[in-house]
């Protein structure tokens, strides 16, 4: 399919223009970013494996009744989707603590926690995606009180599909991050991506983690981390030359029960 006007271009993927009406062209890059993109790095392969591992999650959640703006995989890098205004809003699920939760609370690491917790962040580079409240959600007119509490259902709702889908193959959901946007008819589905970029993902029986806390913390290979949760979920079988996965050992994580 031919990409049209280049509409935007953030940290992880691009959008195109697609020659067909309300649906767009997504393409995922290679380069990785952290702490607010002040550590970057180009990373061959993290483009084409986020792109297949979140083609994978869109369609499964589709199929349980979770709409979102996944139309097709065209090819290794891209997707068809459909056009929708970004809300401005970031939408953290957390079942263990870690991250930001863990460093600014004083949580430990590995705290399970008793329900999950959903966090707002406003959707800002430049001020550093921070947290705000409810209030100041319904405040400043991000979103309505009926659409707020509709989307935080729905966070729940993917959260209790991605634990068992991750569960299923020996790998621990310890938090994710979503975007949801609205179609031209007013419409609200979830948009973006879900991937290792955007997933906190622990391997159930060691705790090595198979997200960009690899890139983060400098733990060894990020594509590797991201081939061994596509392997398990069993959509690998694109790329034929995968040599074995190795880790260094990280510092252990114990998950404790608050």
């Amino acid at each position: 399919m031919k990409k049209g006007k280049k509409l935007y271009e953030g940290k992880a993927k691009i959008i195109y223009a697609s020659p067909q009406k309300n649906l767009l062209i997504q393409h995922f890059k290679d380069d990785a970013t952290a702490f607010n993109n002040q550590k970057k790095a180009s990373i061959e392969g993290k483009g084409i494996l986020n792109n297949r591992i979140s083609e994978y999650i869109l369609s499964n959640l589709n199929q349980v009744g979770i709409k979102n703006h996944l139309v097709k995989r065209i090819n290794m890098r891209e997707q068809l989707v459909k056009s929708v205004e970004i809300i401005p809003i970031e939408f953290i699920v957390r079942n263990i603590a870690a991250g930001s939760l863990s460093s600014k609370l004083g949580i430990e690491e590995g705290t399970v926690l008793d329900r999950p917790l959903v966090e707002y962040c406003l959707k800002n580079d430049e001020l550093g995606d921070p947290m705000v409240s409810r209030e100041h959600i319904l405040n400043f007119n991000w979103l309505n009180v009926m659409d707020l509490d509709w989307i935080t259902e729905e966070c729940k709702r993917i959260n209790d599909f991605l634990q068992g889908l991750f569960r299923g193959v020996g790998i621990r959901l310890v938090d994710f991050k979503v975007e949801f946007g609205k179609t031209s008819n007013d419409e609200i589905i979830l948009a973006d991506e879900i991937s290792p970029d955007t997933c906190r993902l622990w391997d159930e029986k060691t705790e090595r983690k198979l997200d960009k806390d690899i890139f983060r913390k400098d733990l060894g290979s990020l594509v590797e981390g991201y081939q061994e949760v596509a392997r398990r979920l069993n959509i690998l079988h694109e790329q034929s030359n995968i040599k074995p996965i190795s880790f260094p050992k990280p510092k252990e994580v114990k998950i404790k029960k608050k």
